[in-house]
């Protein structure tokens, strides 16, 4: 069940070959989201869809355009866009950014890099490698030990998320434990998109005809489904909380997006569906970071790739002039003066 989420493709590699290996003695059923990975392992290839067998082909007979039809139930465009980058200003500066984990064992070490207005910045490495705690960082969530985070040349280490937003520097985050930190499981989305700016409103109740109307929004923008509004976020499917959240942070039109795998558990047509909605919010001059784990996603969404490697920066590299080979070895350690296309 989706055994290379945290591998690097040369680790991929060598587990295909072990499993073609071990498929002389035994059958095995391989379990994953990646279209790639499927035509190159498979022999037969069941799709499910909404909990039902869809179809099976044989993987010679068969093309990634009509497993994608299979997989959602029409024709799917699996080009991702990648608009040109228009500004030049800096709204993130990260200097020198160190964090101790929870364990006492450093977790970010002298990280630093920019990000540009309308630049889409994708973080790449294997699990573990720092992208949790500096996408956590930058929302105000992390104790710093050193360094620096500027947005638009304000200092806010050391700010909490409301004091962030209280400095007029609207950042939208959406992390990777969508229900332990991104939504409050027991409650339902009108109530969860409350939960970013509640404080804010005046009188002794909050406002709910505004969030009832912002939830119904993010219904029909994201495709969502669900019962009603008012139904708990937690009987919804990984997917859909996955839309309820990213909807939530996008809706309030933000200046800077932290996404940490924001298509994880989406169906083809819904993950093209978020990559379309970042590209529309680079266009509107928004500075994003992308924190993947499919590197042809990476490869074709990203204007830059900060590869991370135990906690530093291994290497920031330009799709186009690196190879997903390359970034694999970066995420493995190797030194990147020695790679073609790799530029700090």
């Amino acid at each position: 069940d989706e055994p290379t989420a945290v591998l690097t493709p040369q680790e991929t590699g060598k587990l295909f070959a072990i499993l073609n290996r071990m498929k002389e003695r035994c059958a095995i059923i391989i379990i994953t989201h990646k279209l790639h990975e499927v035509m190159e392992i498979s022999d037969k290839i069941s799709v499910l869809r909404k909990g039902e067998v869809a179809g099976t082909v044989r993987t010679g007979e068969t093309e990634p355009m009509e497993l994608t039809r299979l997989m959602v139930g029409r024709p799917v465009n699996l080009s991702i866009e990648r608009p040109p980058v228009h500004g030049s200003e800096q709204v993130l500066q990260v200097e020198k950014l160190c964090v101790t984990g929870d364990d006492g064992i450093p977790a970010l070490k002298d990280v630093a890099f920019s990000v540009r207005a309308g630049e889409i910045m994708g973080v790449a490495g294997v699990a573990g490698s720092g992208q949790k705690e500096l996408c956590e960082s930058l929302q105000g969530l992390q104790k710093i030990k050193s360094g620096n985070i500027k947005f638009h040349g304000k200092e806010i280490i050391g700010c909490s998320p409301r004091e962030i937003f209280e400095l007029g520097l609207r950042i939208s985050f959406i992390p990777e434990d969508r229900l332990g930190m991104g939504l409050v499981a027991s409650m339902n989305m009108i109530d969860n998109v409350m939960l970013k700016d509640y404080y804010r409103s005046r009188g002794l109740f909050p406002d709910r005809k505004a969030a009832r109307e912002r939830a119904e929004h993010i219904v029909k923008t994201f495709n969502v489904h669900t019962p009603g509004i008012e139904h708990p976020v937690s009987k919804l499917s990984g997917g859909n909380i996955q839309k309820v959240l990213l909807g939530r942070e996008i809706d309030s039109n933000p200046d800077f997006l932290v996404t940490a795998y924001p298509t994880r558990g989406l169906d083809i047509g819904s993950s093209h569906l978020i990559y379309n909605e970042l590209n529309r919010q680079k266009k509107k001059g928004v500075g994003i970071l992308y924190a993947g784990e499919d590197l042809a996603v990476l490869m074709s969404l990203c204007d830059r790739i900060m590869v991370m490697y135990e906690g530093r920066v291994n290497g920031i590299v330009t799709p186009g002039t690196a190879t997903i080979e390359e970034i694999g070895l970066l995420m493995m350690g190797e030194n990147p003066e020695s790679l073609r296309g790799a530029a700090l």
